[in-house]
């Protein structure tokens, strides 16, 4: 046993086939910082066994061991680019420098590692596995930044190098980190593979050499499904015209086919929903420009609308021909005293997209953890790290917004009329928000994939640019869809019942922004979509183009991972025969949280405020405590409409109002810290409560089926499939996804700044200890 042999090609490492290679210390010691270089982490304990391995056994071992290699799967239309092999993935954990032998490989639609992850999957843990994007794949639209390690010096790669690094770090927009150490590799090797990743991600691209069109021309003899299983998908005068019946505002709008074919503007969808007042001709005026453009009505007859700017003329003649159109289109929606309406410019009286870019931009580093080290490190100013980034009370300032629209809307019966350059941005956010908030029906599954296909797609969102898909500028890029996301993650967070979907299912619907196979977030516009689609069909004599939809979830998911999509406790709309009793509901989420707003419910609430201001103040500084305070601000029309609501039990088939004060706002964990092995609570979080709920369910139901078909045998009733919940044997806090993150348990004490807890061997044996009770 005396120098162990190199690992087989795509086998697992505990210490790689590396030269030198240090074996572990007795009492636990960890890997020397010589066998990958680059890293931090904490110094390791000096070496009692050395032991070498000849680059040359590694080659050799490779060749004999090809057929034990992973297969590169490739989707239709994929090709292969460049590869290299002998390269090394990291795993950045316990400041030890463990990894995956294997082979790197980058095709026109991802950059993928090839190691023995797969084969190591029991059945449990493929349940939430990505049929299109493996564990070790990244699309290269979802590369952020590439940094080389020189001499452990990380620097970002880009352009032409003179210089190849001995280490390669790639950083994912979904917060994904991958290390893949390059010294090993052949050099010549590493040269294809490091300028092919940083050209194809980097380099600027054209909409039609995206990987969507050779996805859809290679499958474009596969059967096609029909989206409007999935989704409403406001493409046709039919969709528009159901869509005003369903929230009655069929009486004072109408649907226009006046943009049938974009003659009028390119920005606009063919179809969509003005005032019935308003003629044809007004819309052709400023090529749609100045036009209050229908998005929703409320139950008492009140809408809400949104309208592009008019283009700022210097001319003091057309400046008022503006000012008269815009005087009469607005007596379209205001019309005292039978019906008034209130403008938000959302332009100059709220956020910019430069405020949530950089917020945004800030808010990221905090995820993007290199290793355990750093990991403890910024954990000792995490508060003031996120106060600094001003990401929350960016989706603070988003969700007070549509609460401050609702107010008009329901309280005062106006009409709301939301102002924006483009009306394709902040317009966007606001009113889906707002709708969110107000109509059951957007907090279905279908209802919800029905309204970002209607703000947000058909309303000319500019996806392409704001997740700069074609690497053409960065100043473009702002995370607006993933904000509103977050806002949503935030009503989903505070009442969960009130939603058919999951978190999970707002986190996948993140991460699939960057899969170039679904059309739906990789266009400007429809007619952006329709005029690049329309002549590749023409010049092709066979079937058009099979452009996917993201919201066909089994493209992506087998139907047992998609259960975790769907929310098992959700609260239905009750039957009209059923009269509802008094404690149905579940107990509100402000039940369980700190007393942070006035109530006349409990006179000892004083008390408890005061007592725990001063511990918040202690611990967290006057940061957080001004946060607590921070609703206080609110005007008094506002506090009286948003206090009355949440002092009445809550009605999930109703309004919605979520809780604005400052700790209520928080951290949409599972998609932010998911990566993160520190962050997981192993058998704890949310999913706990929810694996015991499932499972009383699920007897339940079997109970009941046993009463009412006594028929049916028993081994039928146990043929159903369980629950991924329930079956799932390595729950943590970050299910599903921390499932992908096979690291070990070992908890990390940040050396700094603490005290010796005991002897090293006694740590040693404790820790090992904990190993063997997670392994069981």
């Amino acid at each position: 046993m005396g120098g162990a042999p190199a690992a087989s090609a795509g086998g697992r490492c505990e210490r790689p086939p590396l030269l030198p290679r240090v074996a572990a210390t007795q009492g636990g010691g960890m890997l020397g910082k010589g066998v990958v270089g680059g890293g931090g982490g904490t110094k390791a304990p000096k070496p009692s066994f050395v032991s070498y391995v000849r680059p040359e056994e590694i080659h050799t071992n490779e060749k004999e061991t090809t057929e034990k290699e992973v297969t590169l799967h490739l989707l239709p239309g994929e090709q292969l680019l460049c590869e290299a092999n002998t390269v090394l993935k990291c795993v950045q954990e316990d400041s030890c420098q463990r990894g995956i032998y294997g082979r790197l490989v980058c095709t026109d639609f991802k950059i993928a590692f090839l190691g023995d992850d797969e084969s190591a999957l029991d059945n449990d843990e493929t349940q939430f596995k990505n049929k299109v994007i493996g564990e070790n794949d990244i699309t290269l639209h979802c590369v952020d930044q590439i940094y080389g390690v020189f001499d452990e010096k990380k620097k970002t790669l880009f352009g032409q190098l003179k210089k190849y690094p001995e280490k390669l770090v790639i950083h994912c927009k979904d917060l994904r980190v991958f290390h893949f150490c390059l010294r090993y590799t052949k050099e010549e090797e590493v040269k294809r593979i490091v300028s092919g990743i940083i050209h194809h991600t980097q380099a600027p691209k054209l909409l039609k050499r995206l990987f969507l069109f050779s996805y859809a021309t290679a499958a474009r003899n596969s059967p096609a499904t029909d989206p409007k299983k999935h989704a409403v998908m406001f493409d046709t005068l039919q969709d528009w015209c159901r869509e005003l019946e369903r929230t009655k505002g069929n009486m004072k709008y109408k649907a226009v086919s006046v943009n049938e074919g974009y003659k009028v503007c390119e920005r606009l969808p063919a179809y969509f929903v003005v005032p019935a007042p308003l003629l044809e001709e007004d819309i052709e005026f400023f090529q749609g420009r100045g036009i209050p453009i229908w998005c929703w009505s409320c139950h008492n007859g009140c809408a809400l609308l949104k309208m592009s700017a008019l283009p700022k003329e210097q001319d003091d003649s057309m400046s008022q021909i503006q000012k008269n159109f815009s005087d009469r289109i607005y007596r379209t929606v205001h019309r005292p005293p039978y019906e008034t309406a209130k403008t938000e410019d959302l332009s100059s009286n709220f956020l910019s997209l430069q405020e949530i870019q950089m917020a945004y931009s800030k808010f990221k580093q905090l995820f993007l953890i290199d290793n355990s080290t750093e990991f403890w490190d910024t954990d000792i100013k995490w508060f003031s790290l996120l106060e600094s980034s001003s990401w929350l009370d960016i989706i603070r300032r988003c969700l007070k917004k549509a609460v401050e629209i609702i107010e008009c809307l329901e309280a005062q019966n106006m009409n709301v009329l939301l102002l924006e350059d483009n009306a394709s941005d902040l317009c966007c956010l606001v009113s889906s928000l707002a709708q969110v908030m107000m109509d059951p029906h957007c907090r279905t599954v279908f209802g919800f994939q029905s309204l970002v296909q209607k703000e947000w797609v058909m309303g000319g969102h500019c996806f392409l640019d704001r997740c700069n898909h074609l690497r053409q500028s960065d100043k473009e890029e702002v995370p607006v869809f993933l904000l509103f996301l977050d806002c949503v993650w935030q009503l989903v967070h505070q009442h969960p019942p009130a939603f058919e979907f999951t978190e999970t299912y707002l986190t996948v619907l993140s991460d699939s922004l960057y899969i170039p196979i679904f059309s739906t977030f990789f266009f400007n516009s429809p007619h952006q979509k329709d005029m690049n689609v329309g002549k590749e069909s023409q010049d092709s004599q066979s079937r058009p183009l099979n452009l996917l939809t993201v919201w066909d979830w089994s493209v992506q998911f087998e139907p047992k991972a998609q259960t975790l999509l769907t929310n098992p406790l959700y609260v239905e709309k009750p039957k009209l025969e059923k009269v509802q009793r008094k404690g149905t509901h579940f107990k509100h989420q402000r039940q369980l949280s700190l007393p942070l707003t006035q109530s006349k419910s409990s006179p000892k609430r004083g008390f408890f405020r005061e007592e725990t201001d001063h511990l918040i103040k202690n611990l967290l500084g006057k940061r957080i405590s001004k946060l607590i305070n921070s609703s206080e601000e609110l005007q008094d029309g506002f506090r009286e409409f948003y206090d009355g609501w949440h002092s009445r039990p809550p009605s999930y088939q109703g309004l919605l109002l979520p809780h604005l004060e400052g700790p209520e706002i928080k951290v949409w964990a599972q998609r932010y810290l998911r990566w993160i092995p520190e962050a997981q609570i192993l058998g704890g979080g949310g999913v706990a409560t929810m694996s015991k709920l499932l499972e009383m369910m699920e007897e339940v139901q079997r109970l009941q089926e046993k009463i009412e078909a006594r028929h049916h045998s028993q081994e039928a009733l146990q043929a159903e499939a369980a629950s991924p919940l329930r079956t799932s044997g390595r729950l943590s806090s970050l299910f599903p996804f921390a499932l992908l993150q096979r690291h070990s348990s070992k908890p990390v004490l940040p050396t700094s700044g603490w005290k010796a807890l005991g002897d090293e061997d006694d740590l040693a044996k404790r820790e090992d200890e904990f190993v063997d009770l997670g392994d069981v």
